[in-house]
């Protein structure tokens, strides 16, 4: 991947009413679907690139419920979305921002935050594909918890006023503040009261709980000899001495410590590899190559690691946006798993210290076959707020603060200033995302009973309940 020419993010030229005079909008809320669209198809060419072991483990998890196969579909939005209308401006975007991809993490200081979760499929592309995709997930996620169409609609609808009114107040600040902008739990506590704060204070205690401590007392074992094992709990958790042995992961973690920040890799530096194993994470990225990595340090002191396989964006492979790193200006030869360190560097207010990439291969296929990962801590005070358990009052107020903080990320691109201007001070352009939530998430539901029958034909293996 190399950056050329004049940079995508460029601020347009011309203001709000320029845009709105291209693309009305009430226009944002017609349903365009490329005619020959294969859904099916599109998880099919997917699973070509995975460990076929897992391809089953995937559909099953997929097939739960329509909204979990919303969460497996990135893809296939992306494909949607290719030739559908936009106004023109683009942000570094998340390519996968549904309510379910918010969540807590610790920054470096400690400060536990509330922010974008995962950034596998980040890429330079129109800022309505973000807010599409959280939009149409509100709606199918609040069919799934049993609410009405109206109330789907209202929360499809604060979704995206949480996103308008958030990003033009941000705009208004200067770069400088917008960068430094955050959400810690108390400013997320502070927004709430009664039943939706007690519900914020457990996520947040159940958060702050998940150390390395917790880790190695729930997953690692150590034998009689003292050595530190994973223990094995397949198919979500195995050791696979067949993709590689404790030297190869050893010579990988000396190259991802050329990637980090001086201060984090002096520290990992005490540190060495004694364990790892292939590890099922998510829904979408089930079947791709994930190991968690056990190093120890001073005093038996553990860290956990991810290193989880970085394919193409789907914005790129299917939403046909060029291959790049966001932020590069530099035209150099760069990696998936640059490109994921990159756009999470971006879009969060902090990040995780221990980001770094690596040029890898698949290991069940040998060094041959090159394979590009990212690295990051495993559950250091991640978690998350559960939108199938909340009520409808909760459901809404959480749906809205993931559109403010899908602003807070698109504003740190220059193009913030015109999507703000676009979007206006009134609900219009909420109200045409709503319908098209609306209309998309049938299509969703369509293509899930797709999936169900061809499951039940044969077509794809299924392996449930893991």
């Amino acid at each position: 991947m190399t950056g050329t020419g004049a940079s995508p993010l460029a601020a347009p030229e011309g203001g709000g009413k320029r845009l709105r005079k291209a693309l009305p909008r009430r226009a944002l809320g017609e349903l365009h679907l490329p005619p020959d669209r294969d859904p099916l198809g599109i998880l099919a060419e997917q699973h070509a690139t995975r460990l076929p072991e897992l391809i089953g483990v995937r559909v099953g998890r997929m097939l739960q419920s329509p909204f979990a196969f919303y969460r497996g579909t990135a893809a296939v939005m992306a494909a949607d979305l290719a030739d559908a209308p936009v106004t023109g401006p683009r942000v570094v975007a998340c390519g996968d921002a549904h309510i379910s991809n918010f969540g807590f993490f610790a920054s470096p200081e400690r400060s536990l935050l509330f922010d974008l979760n995962d950034f596998d499929e980040t890429a330079v592309a129109p800022w309505e594909w973000d807010v599409r995709r959280l939009a149409a997930s509100a709606y199918v996620g609040g069919r799934d918890n049993g609410l009405s169409e109206d109330d789907c609609a209202a929360a499809a609808h604060a979704s995206v006023e949480g996103y308008r009114e958030a990003l033009r107040g941000l705009v208004e600040l200067t770069a400088l503040e917008r960068f430094y902008y955050q959400v810690d739990d108390s400013a997320l506590e502070a927004r709430l009261s009664g039943k939706d704060l007690k519900l914020a204070r457990r996520a947040t205690a159940k958060a702050r709980g998940r150390t390395s401590d917790q880790v190695l007392a729930k997953i690692a074992t150590r034998g009689a000899d003292d050595r530190l094992r994973i223990v094995d709990q397949p198919p979500v958790t195995q050791h696979v001495e067949t993709h590689a042995d404790l030297a190869d992961m050893t010579r990988l973690f000396r190259q991802y410590l050329t990637t980090l920040r001086e201060d984090s890799a002096f520290l990992l530096l005490q540190f060495r590899p004694v364990d790892f194993v292939l590890r099922v994470v998510g829904v979408g990225s089930v079947g791709t190559r994930c190991y968690v990595l056990a190093l120890e340090g001073p005093d038996s002191q553990v860290i956990f690691l991810q290193a989880k396989e970085a394919q193409p964006s789907v914005l790129s492979t299917y939403g046909r946006m060029p291959k790049a790193v966001p932020g590069d200006t530099g035209g150099r030869d760069l990696t998936e798993g640059h490109r994921v360190v990159a756009g999470q560097r971006i879009l969060q207010a902090q990040s995780d210290p221990f980001l770094g990439h690596i040029i890898g291969y698949a290991g069940e296929q040998g060094r041959h076959a090159r394979v590009d990962y990212f690295w990051r801590q495993f559950r250091d005070m991640k978690g998350s707020i559960e939108p199938s358990r909340l009520n409808r009052s909760q459901f809404l107020t959480y749906v809205r603060l993931c559109g403010r903080l899908l602003a807070r990320a698109h504003s740190q691109s220059p193009s913030g200033r015109a999507v703000a201007d676009y979007l206006g001070k009134n609900d219009a352009a909420g109200e045409a995302f709503a319908r098209w939530a609306r209309a998309y998430a049938d299509r969703c539901e369509a293509d899930f009973a797709a999936l169900e029958q061809a499951a039940a034909a044969g077509r794809f293996p299924v392996e449930r309940n893991v």
